[in-house]
């Protein structure tokens, strides 16, 4: 499949979330597919899946199933729908459950803290567009080294680049080399209330993070 098939398939549905467009995911899931053979016959984990574009972009390049996981009720839903449109159910389960660091205590009593091992899977590769860290202060992280501890091999995700030298020296310290494979811009559409330009432009980094070999 040519990139340019993956971005046109790739479900374009707004909700109240920050929504990877369908260029950064298929960008990301395309590389990871075809520089670094991580999809194809790969169990992928989508952390924070939101509407399930990457989750649907790493079926479509291969993968042998997809785990999604997400906080929101309403954005699983909308995942599944969108999961069905495209004839998908068999290949991708959800999961409503938080990111949290192992231990925890969830935020919420109807929301449980995300346990793998509930599961009984291993994951080959973790995909994701995390929260920046900008709003709960930290999270962004929470999320990295949750995804280093699940992946066999390898972790993408997208990050502000203001925040490169740090994510840089955390992955290392959760076992784990981090290359950024490209410097794009993320079109951030005004979702919120408290916006007050219709769109930003941030630069993000598209990561790759591959565990380190001892």
């Amino acid at each position: 499949m040519k990139l340019k098939e993956l971005e046109a398939e790739a479900p374009k549905r707004e909700f109240e979330q920050y929504v990877t467009s369908a260029h950064l995911a298929s960008r990301m899931i395309y590389t990871a597919a075809t520089s670094f053979d991580d999809i194809d016959e790969k169990e992928i984990l989508d952390l924070g899946c939101g509407c399930a574009i990457l989750s649907i972009a790493s079926v479509m390049m291969g993968a042998d199933s997809v785990t999604s996981v997400d906080i929101d009720p309403d954005a699983l839903s909308i995942a599944r729908e969108n999961v069905a449109s495209v004839e998908m159910e068999e290949h991708i389960d959800f999961v409503h459950a938080e990111i949290a660091p192992a231990g925890s205590k969830p935020t919420s009593e109807d929301v449980p803290v995300f346990d793998p091992k509930a599961l009984g899977k291993k994951f080959d590769t973790v995909v994701m567009n995390p929260p920046f860290g900008s709003w709960k202060k930290g999270i962004d992280m929470v999320f990295l080294e949750t995804a280093c501890q699940l992946a066999e091999h390898a972790v993408y995700s997208l990050n502000k680049t203001s925040t490169r030298d740090f994510i840089q020296r955390k992955a290392k310290a959760f076992g784990f080399e981090g290359t950024v494979i490209a410097e794009m811009r993320y079109d951030l559409p005004k979702t919120m209330a408290f916006h007050k330009q219709k769109s930003v432009d941030i630069e993000v980094d598209m990561w790759r993070f591959e565990r380190i070999q001892k």
